[in-house]
């Protein structure tokens, strides 16, 4: 469990396919300190595990597996060498909650359509898949590229968000462009809802 509260943005160093999946390879300093092999790391929202870790100075190089499918549904796929990623360690139980619960399970991919500063502000606006979009609502949380953010408003086909400048300044959206993917996950609570309001049996 996350909180969409990012804690640094990591460098990928290295993508190498194997007949397993993905070998992804992110330099880091914050995340890494205390960081335990078999810990999870939320990297641009998706919730892995790190496999190994070499000390580089005072960074570390933390390596995660990824199984074809997660490398396909997320965002992930278009990283390279150079690009920077949002990461996060998991909560700690008696940790504070800044943002909202985030699980790393991305529910869909969405695309930028407008991306521009607006006074000291930046105006973000996200094409979003049906799945997401269902439970967008305005005022809402939502994650994206693991990063908990408040929708300032709900569009026919996905959303709108304000960036301030000190989310600008610490994520990884300070690299982003229109057409871009952005790794999206829904509200949690939004999920039970609908389960428990469509499950079978349920009360009038």
């Amino acid at each position: 469990m996350f909180t969409g509260i990012v804690e640094e943005t990591g460098t990928v160093t290295t993508v190498r396919p194997t007949d397993a999946g993905i070998q992804l390879t992110v330099r880091c300093r914050v995340v890494g300190r205390g960081l335990k092999l078999g810990d999870s790391v939320a990297v641009n929202g998706c919730c892995l595990t790190a496999v190994r870790q070499t000390a580089l100075g005072r960074d570390k190089l933390v390596r995660f597996d990824l199984l074809r499918e997660t490398w396909e549904r997320t965002n992930l796929q278009f990283a390279s060498a150079g690009s920077l990623v949002n990461l996060e360690r998991s909560l700690a139980v008696g940790g504070r909650l800044g943002g909202h619960f985030v699980t790393g399970h991305v529910d869909g991919v969405g695309r930028i359509t407008r991306w521009e500063r607006s006074g000291a502000d930046h105006v973000l606006d996200i094409a979003a898949p049906a799945e997401v979009r269902r439970y967008v609502v305005q005022k809402g949380s939502i994650a994206l590229d693991g990063i908990s953010l408040t929708v300032a408003g709900v569009t026919k086909r996905g959303f709108r968000i304000w960036i301030i400048p000190h989310t600008f300044a610490v994520t990884a959206l300070r690299e982003r462009k229109v057409g871009d993917a952005v790794n999206l996950e829904a509200d949690l609570l939004g999920k039970y809802v609908e389960q428990f309001m469509t499950a079978p049996g349920k009360r009038a």
